[in-house]
């Protein structure tokens, strides 16, 4: 079994995929980086009477490393610390293909998300954390359209960096296209109510949504998964998915939904499962020209192109394909300790 890197003994980690255009095609010209907004920190994990480990986290860089390792190119427009961790997860990111945009190196503490695994494995956390973007940072996210634009949890929701984030997708949604996962964090936030607006704008300026059964279940307590994440598919995003742990996941789009079985593996942990579902999914979409920028209209033709995929009570086999391999990254992260996905040599469908 591969075990994810302990940043605090200098592990190297996994090596990333090799970089030429994802799907195959014309090599005369580099696609254009997948950009990732948000947070990069430690996880440090105990319990189930197992020492202390810290492994590299923080879900939107657990989204860029997942696709990083699946061959694409991709830039994190984040914060880290210029300390030992931040040294460490630097190096984490970059071995997996993971490009730090200018400015996102601070003179810091790195932030750490501290996660408490009960007997399943599954993680509680506390978070040390400062969230907000560097003017250098924020010039650079219109240095040019990237290919896709992806975002969530901490970094769309803690002050101050949640109004840069979300004023970033709104000025590159015209370029790119979007995808976020609220992955929200109750501990951090001050109440369901006062969250709502802004995770109901953000799904509305995306194309593909990813949340979890807890998100849902924390923002609209008073409603079902299944009317919450309909009513969702019907305010702006394509195609919305919601994780459900062992049960799988479920999809849902304008005209319909469908479950996602999960695949059976032995779980370790699942730190970074719905991250790596997220990047798997992403993946395979962009692979597909469901999702896209750069350049000219080639957001607005992936745009089209998932709209027409969705315009059905039957999903198309492209997007039942992209559904699958996302279950499977995700179980095959959930095999490793720590949020530690798959490489395209490792992914076999």
């Amino acid at each position: 079994m591969t075990r994810g890197p302990d940043l605090m003994h200098g592990s190297t980690g996994t090596e990333p995929a090799s970089k030429a255009p994802v799907g195959g095609g014309d090599t005369a010209a580099p696609p254009p980086p997948a950009l990732v907004i948000g947070e990069a920190l430690v996880d440090v994990l105990s319990g189930s009477g197992g020492p202390c480990r810290s492994h590299p986290g923080g879900s939107p860089a657990n989204v860029a490393l997942g696709l990083g390792r699946l061959g694409h190119p991709v830039r994190l427009a984040t914060r880290v610390g210029s300390d030992h961790l931040g040294w460490s997860l630097r190096g984490h990111l970059e071995r997996s293909g993971v490009e730090l945009s200018p400015g996102s190196v601070v003179d810091a503490p790195t932030s750490t998300a501290t996660a408490v695994l009960d007997a399943m494995g599954a993680a509680d956390y506390t978070f040390d954390i400062t969230w907000a973007l560097s003017a250098t940072v924020e010039g650079s996210l219109r240095d040019g359209p990237p290919a896709h634009v992806h975002t969530g949890s901490i970094a769309t929701a803690l002050s101050p960096g949640a109004d840069q984030v979300r004023h970033a997708v709104r000025a590159l949604r015209a370029s790119a296209t979007v995808s976020y996962d609220p992955n929200l964090r109750p501990l951090l936030l001050r109440s369901a109510d006062r969250e709502r607006e802004r995770v109901a704008e953000l799904v509305a300026l995306s194309d593909v949504v990813k949340a979890s059964e807890d998100d849902l279940g924390w923002l609209h307590p008073g409603d079902s998964i299944d009317v919450t994440a309909a009513r969702w598919a019907r305010s702006g995003p394509a195609l919305v998915v919601v994780t459900r742990g062992a049960a799988g996941a479920r999809a849902w789009w304008r005209h319909g939904h469908r479950d996602v079985p999960p695949v059976p593996l032995e779980v370790t942990d699942t730190v970074g499962a719905g991250d790596a579902f997220m990047a798997g999914l992403v993946s395979r979409l962009l692979q597909a020209g469901l999702l896209g920028g750069g350049p000219g209209d080639e957001a607005a033709k992936a745009r089209a192109a998932l709209c027409a995929a969705t315009d059905t009570d039957r999903l198309p086999a492209v997007l039942g394909d992209a559904l699958a391999v996302a279950a499977r990254v995700a179980a095959l992260t959930c095999a490793r300790q720590g949020a530690d996905p798959p490489t395209a040599a490792e992914l076999v469908v």
